[in-house]
């Protein structure tokens, strides 16, 4: 059993990953609302939005205008995600403090999601992080279907290492591994950092992982055993992916830190106002959401 961290960074991708495939169309003013109650809670990172077409997620079309609305809260870094030249023109406008690009593990989903090849897709995300980089900004870089396609099934670490890699050489900040479905359980998930952490430094890393299983906190247990201190989060376990049948809501923020704070791993923020964030955005969203921590205190 390791040491347990005394701090994990917590990123806070409800505006986005959580939103992106909500039915209930939810008003911009209340999106900007949302992100501003989300800016007082200690949270140090937010994924605001994506530049992505609106045609593809009809959405997040209000992007530039929530970026360029919000109150930004001095020590908070709020990112976007980036599919190409033309959305980072827009993310640049809004002043986005990061860049997050990202592509799949699996060639089915990746053509799915980006309706290109994987080889296909690494030049149009180099261009993007070298403009990006240029203009001063830090960029993070997604991998879908680390444990797992909803096309293809089981994806190869041979896979998962090539991609993070090419993102990795283009120069890239952090690497978020995503489990986009949900399948991974924590031998996985060991087995899997055993090999990458061989290869890239684990202060370079986060986890993102998908609760639709019940694995997700006991994945990111295993995670933070093995020096992992940064995880991708959604309020209220908002979410999942448009491209990825099946695909149920991320951890949620408010369960991740209800453990860890028991845990004595400090995470620096206000439980009582991240609960009156995940109640605003319930509220709108006009159905339960679906974290154990806001269901004790909504009954």
């Amino acid at each position: 059993m390791g040491k347990w961290p005394t701090h994990v960074t917590i990123k806070e991708v409800g505006p986005r990953d959580g939103l992106q495939n909500e039915k209930t169309q939810i008003a911009t003013e209340d999106k900007i609302a949302w992100i501003n109650k989300l800016s007082k809670t200690g949270l140090t990172y937010i994924e605001i939005t994506s530049f992505v077409h609106p045609k593809w997620i009809p959405q997040l079309s209000d992007a530039l205008e929530v970026a360029t609305r919000i109150e930004r809260v001095p020590g908070v870094t709020y990112a976007a995600l980036v599919p190409n030249q033309k959305g980072l023109e827009k993310a640049l406008t809004a002043q986005v403090d990061e860049v997050a690009v990202f592509m799949s593990a699996s060639e089915t989903h990746n053509r799915k999601n980006i309706n290109k090849s994987i080889e296909e897709t690494f030049p149009v995300l180099e261009e993007v992080v070298r403009a990006a980089k240029q203009e001063g900004k830090t960029v993070r870089g997604y991998v879908s279907t680390v444990f797992g396609c909803p096309y293809e099934g089981s994806v190869s670490v041979e896979q998962v290492i090539r991609v993070s890699e090419r993102l990795f050489d283009m120069g890239i900040d952090e690497l978020s591994l995503g489990d986009t479905i949900g399948v991974a359980t924590p031998k996985q998930v060991q087995e899997l950092l055993e090999i990458v952490l061989k290869r890239f430094p684990k202060e370079k890393l986060a986890m993102h992982f998908h609760d639709t299983r019940g694995t997700a906190l006991a994945n990111i247990l295993i995670s933070l055993e093995m020096g992992i201190t940064t995880f991708d989060s959604s309020l209220g376990g908002l979410g999942g992916c448009p491209y990825a049948p099946g695909a149920s809501g991320n951890v949620a923020t408010d369960d991740l830190v209800y453990m860890l704070h028991g845990m004595g791993i400090a995470t620096g923020i206000d439980v009582q106002r991240l609960m009156e964030a995940a109640l605003f955005i319930q509220e709108k969203i006009g159905r339960p959401l679906s974290s154990r921590y806001l269901q004790t205190i909504s009954t």
